[in-house]
């Protein structure tokens, strides 16, 4: 990646979060923190909007969402133009987002999956390459130019 990960997370998903950051440290995986700063609460939306916007826009290529679920942050930020992201809990979900959707942005649940777990989806979600191929064009079709979606 060019330019930093992303990644942010509601108060739910504080602790993994926090977690995670240890990995992309160790990874040498540069990031920017969106918050949240604490375990104190904190709306979802307002962080998967932040997030998602920047990468939209193509300000990052690519950044990563907690909260209790995943899916709150997985539906906030899917609905910004240019933005994919992908709810998985588990490896082979995160390798089928990179190589087949192109996800640009991966969602976990704090309060879901076990942090080992969640290292290992992490890990596969950033070394996976989108396949291209077949793939590009249903990829096109996600986020069509100038369709009423959105």
């Amino acid at each position: 990646m060019d330019r930093p990960l992303l990644i942010a997370s509601d108060h739910a998903g504080f602790e993994l979060k926090e977690k995670l950051k240890r990995v992309l440290d160790a990874m040498s995986v540069s990031y920017r923190d969106l918050g949240a700063t604490s375990a104190d609460p904190v709306d979802y939306p307002d962080k998967a909007h932040a997030l998602a916007s920047l990468v939209g826009r193509g300000e990052a290529e690519r950044g990563v969402l907690v909260c209790g679920s995943g899916q709150g942050m997985a539906m906030a930020a899917n609905r910004h133009r240019g933005v994919r992201a992908a709810l998985a809990a588990d490896e082979e979900t995160a390798r089928l987002s990179r190589e087949h959707n192109d996800a640009n942005v991966l969602a976990l649940g704090g309060r879901l999956i076990d942090h080992d777990r969640a290292e290992r989806i992490l890990k596969v979600w950033l070394e996976t390459p989108f396949a291209g191929g077949r793939h590009a064009g249903r990829v096109v079709k996600i986020d069509p130019a100038g369709s009423e979606l959105m």
